[in-house]
């Protein structure tokens, strides 16, 4: 029997979870170290499934399968094929700078006669929310899928509840009302689209017996498994529906910039950066693996939501005020590219919408971090609260700029690649819809560039006057970014080798072709 890969991946830090929040409270920074090491040791694990991918191999590889609850049809099965890969990938690495990032933010702070906030717990969730991501990019069986994309929500509620941002104006007990607001608002959201899933998942297994996608998937292949149109479009719904909500797409988004506002700048990467890539994943697994006809049927709808959500999203991020809000709502917009990539059905609309998901998260990552070590210097979210940043943090305004240029996609850094391959994927087959949301990246350049622009340039405010520079740990989170947001927009062959043929594969299941250009011949 071969040894488990996929398994330890996913199980090492969740015992590395439990472990950190068992540590005694007088040895806080132990649990910190001991967080720390767990991540770097699942980043080595996800480097050996790396590795071993081979892209060129069959669909699903380092496959586990073992029986579970037999009398239900239930498996526990793992297997990844290059989305995955490149997703497992992601998580691994941002997760180790995602702690270093938050070494201080849950220190002990007496806040009255109350101790504030144990340390070991919330190093423990941010492991345990690494687990469930992981276990939920591996899993090819439907319910596991869903008993995991559910579970992660209990870890983030606290992170966001629990440990939430210090930089609030209105004091210690309207910050805790508020954090308390979004995650409430994040939870019920996410439970809803749980519970619409949850019956399409039953109905699933009423009509194919099992809930196996790969014997689903090869059953409705080869023509064994018929499934009425109607039901088809309904479990499609029912699925597409809670995806929607975790990715956010328009007009379920409303839950993100609360939960982004009121928590602490490296739990919000891990939101946007790493728990909501389960949705858009799962979109191209689920939805197009499992229902590929509802899928087509519902392709001109979901088009016009992902349009809505790449304007409406940058529209908002012009006009707020709050740091955090303006990196959500961009957010909102970039989300909207992968899926609209996801809906062109086109391999280059798939292979940009995969290789966005990936990219994405690396640059909001670096331009989220260095915001949040700017507002913890400063204390404040509002951006009318800086200026002249650039002439006292140099070093901290120009990793800010370019975490900044990296989110309006400018060529040469990793998310421009991206996104000219979702544009160039869907004006193939949809040309109207892929003009318009090249406003997208108009009012990306004027978001980004308006926001540098009041923080870092003019005169210097008194209050930054006597900001101090990047400190060494937060240049250890902060280099590594930059150089992989400028590798991947140079070179991002290593990515699109791994994720082309699983493209492909998905192309197959909703039998679609790419268009043929439609060029006259010079004569």
């Amino acid at each position: 029997m071969s040894f488990p890969l996929l398994t330890a991946t996913a199980a090492l830090p969740a015992v590395g979870a439990v472990a950190t929040a068992a540590v005694p409270a007088a040895r806080r920074i132990a649990a910190k170290w001991l967080a720390l090491l767990v991540s770097l040791a699942t980043l080595a694990l996800a480097i050996v499934v790396l590795v071993r991918f081979d892209p060129g191999g069959s669909r699903y590889q380092l496959t586990e399968s073992h029986a579970w609850i037999k009398n239900f049809g239930v498996r526990y099965e793992l297997g990844v094929d290059g989305i995955a890969v490149a997703l497992i990938a992601l998580t691994a690495v941002l997760i180790p700078f995602i702690i270093l990032a938050g070494w201080h933010d849950a220190d002990p702070l007496e806040t009255g006669s109350r101790r504030w906030r144990p340390t070991q717990g919330f190093f423990a969730l941010i492991l345990a929310v690494e687990a469930m991501v992981l276990i939920s990019f591996e899993s090819t069986d439907v319910f596991l899928f869903y008993i995991f994309f559910e579970a992660m929500l209990i870890p983030m509620y606290f992170l966001i509840g629990g440990f939430g941002d210090r930089a609030h104006a209105q004091g210690e007990a309207a910050a805790s009302t508020q954090r308390s607001y979004a995650a409430v608002k994040f939870l019920l959201y996410n439970l809803v689209g749980g519970l619409i899933m949850l019956a399409a998942v039953i109905g699933l297994y009423v009509v194919a017996g099992n809930f196996s996608l790969q014997e689903i998937a090869q059953a409705r292949a080869n023509g064994s498994l018929h499934m009425a149109t109607s039901t088809e479009r309904w479990l499609f719904l029912g699925f597409f529906f809670a995806f929607a909500v975790k990715a956010p797409l328009w007009p379920l988004h409303t839950w993100l910039p609360n939960a982004m506002q009121e928590s602490t700048a490296p739990v919000a990467v891990l939101i946007t950066a790493v728990v909501d890539k389960v949705g858009t994943f799962a979109m191209l697994r689920f939805c197009l693996q499992l229902f590929p006809q509802a899928s087509k049927w519902a392709t001109p709808v979901i088009l016009v939501l992902a349009l809505i959500s790449i304007v409406y999203g940058a529209l908002l991020a012009v006009g707020q005020r709050d740091i955090k809000r303006l990196v959500a709502y961009a957010s909102i917009s970039h989300f909207g590219f992968i899926i609209m990539g996801i809906f062109a059905m086109t391999s280059q609309g798939q292979s940009g919408a995969t290789l966005y998901m990936v990219n994405h998260g690396i640059s909001t990552a670096a331009l989220m971090l260095v915001a949040g070590f700017l507002i913890s210097r400063r204390g404040s979210r509002l951006i009318a609260d800086y200026g002249g940043v650039q002439k006292v943090a140099p070093v901290l305004a120009g990793t800010f700029l370019i975490g900044g240029l990296a989110t309006l996609s400018l060529p040469g850094l990793a998310p421009f690649v991206s996104e000219f391959l979702v544009l160039v994927g869907t004006f193939t087959r949809y040309p109207v819809i892929g003009i318009i949301a090249t406003f997208g990246i108009v009012l990306a350049a004027l978001y980004t560039l308006v926001l540098y622009q009041r923080t870092m340039t003019g005169p210097v405010k008194p209050e930054v006057s006597a900001m101090p520079d990047l400190r060494v740990r937060e240049l250890v989170v902060v280099a590594p970014l930059i150089v992989l947001l400028i590798f991947l927009g140079v070179y991002p062959k290593p990515v699109t080798d791994i994720v082309n043929p699983a493209v492909k594969q998905t192309m197959s299941d909703v039998h679609k072709t790419d268009p043929k250009p439609s060029v006259e011949a010079a004569k």
